[in-house]
Parts: C-alpha cells; structure tokens; sequence
C-alpha cells in the first residue's frame, strides 16, 4: 500500500465520508430500535399500569376511546419506545393507566 496516496485518492475518499455522514443518524436509530425488547406482559411495571399491547380490548375504568402508545406523549416514534418502561419497546396500538395526551 502505497503510505503517501494521491491527492485525488484523499478526494475521493473525502467525498464518500462527506456524502455517508448524513444517513448515520439513521444507523443510529435503526441499533437503538433492535437494542430494545418487547415488553412482556408480566413485567412488574407494565401489570401495575394495567398495560395492554391491543388498546381496542381495554375494559379500564380510566381509558378514553382513542387513546393509544402511539398518541402518548411518553411514546417515541421509530422506535416504539416508551419512557416509562427503559429498555422495552411497545405496541404502538397499546395502552396503559399512565396514558397522556401527546401534546
């Protein structure tokens, strides 16, 4: 390998690293989003929030119609995360007893 490469090979490979740079947030996200695990149901959080992955099945006294994981404003979108259960990701059709509007 030659140690002093061309000025149009630097250029080159500048220009790769320059035109990859904008899709490593998307990288990014994309690690985070399989780093999470499904939330399971007998999770000692989740059963104390009465959480539900089909919010359509919910007979509690505290749910509105319409509300869901995926209009909670602790609900991330991309990755289905939610912040009141770290490490976990969620239905987005879910629900739970802590559910906000998203503002």
């Amino acid at each position: 390998m030659n140690p002093n490469p061309s000025r149009r090979r630097f250029l080159i490979n500048a220009a790769i690293v320059a035109g990859a740079a904008p899709l490593a947030p998307l990288l990014v996200r994309s690690a985070a989003a399989q780093a999470l695990t499904p939330l399971p149901a007998d999770h000692p959080t989740a059963v104390a929030l009465n959480y539900t992955a089909d919010a359509s099945k919910v007979t509690h006294a505290s749910f509105k119609p319409g509300s869901r994981c995926d209009n909670c404003q602790f609900f991330t979108a991309g990755t289905n995360a939610c912040t009141l259960f770290p490490g976990h990701s969620v239905a987005p059709a879910g629900w739970c007893t802590a559910w906000a509007k998203k503002a």
